[in-house]
């Protein structure tokens, strides 16, 4: 279970690191999402959870008439981004917890994000809260997993693994799968009506370039869950499992690039606050 906690340490540092990796692992996703939020109005633009910046480097290039904020608690991933940002003038990245973040000038009227909704530690709380931040009838687009069944890079890595323990329970765990089934999700979108769930297939990029199987074999060990693996195993098992994991790269490298089948839902919703 991925909370905000690992964001602010090893692996909000791991993917600041990885961006042209994870960046590239999204690449057939992309496309979508900002088709999606091109329908929709917005001067006022906040990223939650940017990342490295990419959706919001995008979206600044496309709405110049319009200001991104791109916020994320990760100061090292604020840093990558800006540094990919440069000197768009319209673009700004702040290193802020969505849940708690406060805008300083006007109302956002549009909330955008890729996978970057599912680590609130009180996901109803954090919601209601940008409701109540968002300009009236503010919209929101965000991408976020289906189910990990449908996740074949999680689950053919999880295989792989040992039976981990049982995690705490909660209400509303955070993590890549937090809003896999729409009917969850919907509770935790607390201050938000309209909430539409379309479904999107998409080819998840592990490796490429001259070696795509030591590039996958690479991305997978800083990161996910083969990433932490690889870090807490006893040596004997984390032997057994490189060696799992290598194979399973083998088998999906087709065409000079490791792809594994990864499914996400694009959601879109209106702000309960006119």
């Amino acid at each position: 279970m991925t909370g905000a906690q690992e964001w602010l340490g090893r692996v909000g540092q791991n993917w600041a690191a990885e961006w042209e990796r994870t960046d590239r692992s999204f690449a057939a996703l992309t496309p979508h999402l900002l088709a999606a939020i091109a329908l929709e109005p917005g001067r006022r633009v906040i990223d939650i959870g940017c990342g490295a910046g990419e959706l919001s480097i995008a979206l600044a290039a496309a709405r110049p008439d319009a200001h991104l904020t791109g916020i994320d608690i990760s100061a090292e991933l604020i840093d990558a981004a800006r540094s990919r940002a440069g000197d768009q003038v319209n673009l700004s990245f702040a290193v802020a917890d969505a849940a708690s973040w406060q805008a300083d000038d006007a109302a956002p009227d549009l909330y955008v994000s890729r996978h970057g909704v599912m680590f609130f530690t009180d996901p109803p709380a954090a919601f209601a809260h940008l409701a109540s931040k968002a300009a009236p009838g503010a919209r929101m687009v965000f991408s976020c997993f289906r189910p990990a069944s449908e996740n074949l890079w999680a689950t053919e890595i999880a295989r792989l693994l040992p039976p981990g323990k049982p995690a705490p329970a909660a209400d509303f765990p955070p993590g890549p799968f937090a809003f896999a089934d729409p009917d969850q999700a919907r509770r935790c979108l607390q201050g938000w009506r309209d909430v539409t769930f379309q479904p999107l297939d998409f080819a998840y990029v592990a490796g490429s370039g001259a070696n795509p199987v030591a590039d996958a074999v690479s991305f997978f060990s800083r990161i996910g869950p083969a990433a932490a693996a690889i870090r807490t195993l006893p040596d004997q098992a984390r032997a057994a499992f490189e060696r799992g994991l290598l194979e399973l790269v083998q088998s999906r490298c087709v065409g000079g690039r490791v792809c594994f089948p990864a499914a996400a839902w694009l959601v879109t919703a209106t702000a309960d606050n006119s």
